[in-house]
């Protein structure tokens, strides 16, 4: 992928708003697993290779194996992805792995059973046999197995919760670890003797292996107690019998140096650093002068949105930390608190990047020549059926023609309906990969 050729964008000063949407499919593609999945694949075993895999790229990277396994060689197994995001499978291509849908990001019955009959695959394994794991983003919903003590109903009502509260993805899954029997290690550790080689997509900042769809297949550094006092911070009740098993250690996960561990293997085969890299040099091929951020910025989607607008108009008035024109990248997971809903007020819908985008364009108080697009790479924004939105310096100006007040949308976290009536929803569909939040403000 290194050596491909740019991607044709269009014109910045001509179409903006096109050549921000091009840039956001040059991260997604170089996204895709087939690109780089093949120099992480080990050789087939003496015994079977068993394939077990969770997240919203799930179906992508299990074609992605099945194509690119040798064909006399034996392969079987399960994988779980969203609904709706199993990909169009490629002609002449035979299938050989089982893929099932289950609901993200609120776990539900399908992913239960999905996530019973993957960890009843690991059953019987011996040391001549090889696990190949595919995880990405979304596997924690997918993958949901509930601790002693929780049924899915209660599951669903944690689950529900830890999305609301505001809690950085790294806390929500530390809770998700501890209260699961599959998550945080387990997975790997039931597939003991076996070698497991874990192929994963990062949807986190920092790309930790452990964080990713709650780390099922590498042990786990944080502790009962951390995740306690995640549910405390919150204030998100569990069950009697579930906080007592967190205080006595009963639900303890898998640690590093554990032996079920050893010889087992861990690739990153796509990660948002990477993707912004790609966008950024099809930036610069076009003539604009591109800038990444970081990769790893977490915090209030909202907040996070005035500080990108702060940095935007300074370029556009001062040149400032940049010169002009210019594109200016960033990545990682901000965070939605959803507000209490007034009496009488509508319910808001809307995920990250629109509430990214609603922050963004009341602070930058229709800066002349700065545009912007926040979308999430798997192509849908929180459970709404757009990838992100649009922003432009003449956005507040056609809100306040149709009587839109952006202050009213923030306040119900009602981003979807704001940049709906303005025409300014970004529709992709599901990409089949996922790592994480894009952001691209184009100054000119």
């Amino acid at each position: 992928m290194n050596n491909a050729p740019h991607p044709v964008l269009a014109d910045p000063r001509r179409d903006p708003q096109q050549f921000l949407l091009d840039l956001y499919r040059t991260a997604v593609q170089r996204a895709q697993p087939l690109h780089s999945m093949a120099q992480h694949l080990p050789k087939p075993p003496k015994g079977r290779t068993v394939v077990l895999g969770a997240g919203k790229a799930g179906g992508s990277m299990a074609q992605a194996l099945e194509a690119l396994w040798p064909k006399d060689a034996p392969l079987s197994g399960l994988v779980v992805t969203r609904y709706d995001h199993i990909p169009p499978r490629p002609q002449g291509l035979p299938q050989r792995l089982e893929i099932v849908e289950a609901a993200h990001p609120v776990p539900d019955a399908a992913g239960l059973a999905a996530a019973e009959r993957i960890l009843a695959l690991t059953e019987g394994l011996t040391a001549d046999d090889l696990v190949l794991c595919l995880i990405s983003g979304g596997g924690s919903a997918l993958l949901t197995l509930p601790a002693e003590g929780i049924d899915l109903q209660e599951k669903q009502r944690i689950n529900k919760a830890l999305l609301e509260s505001g809690a950085a993805i790294s806390e929500m899954n530390c809770v998700r670890k501890h209260l699961s029997r599959i998550k945080g290690g387990r997975l790997a550790a039931a597939c003991h003797p076996a070698k497991v080689v874990t192929l994963t997509i990062s949807d986190v900042p920092g790309d930790d292996p452990s964080i990713i769809a709650s780390g099922p297949t590498v042990p786990d550094a944080s502790t009962c107690a951390d995740a306690l006092a995640i549910l405390d911070r919150y204030q998100i009740s569990v069950p009697d019998s579930v906080r007592a098993a967190l205080e006595d250690g009963t639900l303890e996960t898998p640690k590093p140096g554990d032996p079920r561990f050893a010889g087992h293997e861990v690739h990153l085969i796509a990660t948002p650093q990477q993707s912004l890299d790609a966008a950024a040099a099809a930036a610069r091929s076009a003539g604009i002068a591109a800038h990444v951020l970081s990769d790893e910025i977490e915090g209030e989607s909202r907040e996070v949105g005035k500080v990108h607008a702060a940095m935007a108009r300074a370029v556009a008035r001062h040149g400032m930390p940049f010169a002009r024109p210019c594109v200016i990248l960033s990545g990682g997971e901000t965070t939605v608190t959803i507000r209490p809903r007034q009496p009488g007020a509508a319910k808001g819908r809307g995920g990250r990047a629109g509430e990214f985008c609603m922050g963004l364009a009341q602070a930058l108080q229709g800066q002349e020549k700065v545009w912007a697009l926040a979308a999430d790479t798997d192509g849908i924004d929180g459970v709404e059926d757009n990838a992100g939105a649009r922003v432009a310096p003449d956005t507040l100006q056609r809100a306040a023609a149709m009587s839109l007040r952006i202050s009213d949308h923030l306040d119900r976290n009602d981003a979807y309906g704001y940049f709906l009536a303005l025409n300014d929803l970004v529709v992709t569909g599901p990409t089949h990969t996922n790592v994480n939040d894009f952001r691209a403000i184009l100054v000119l």
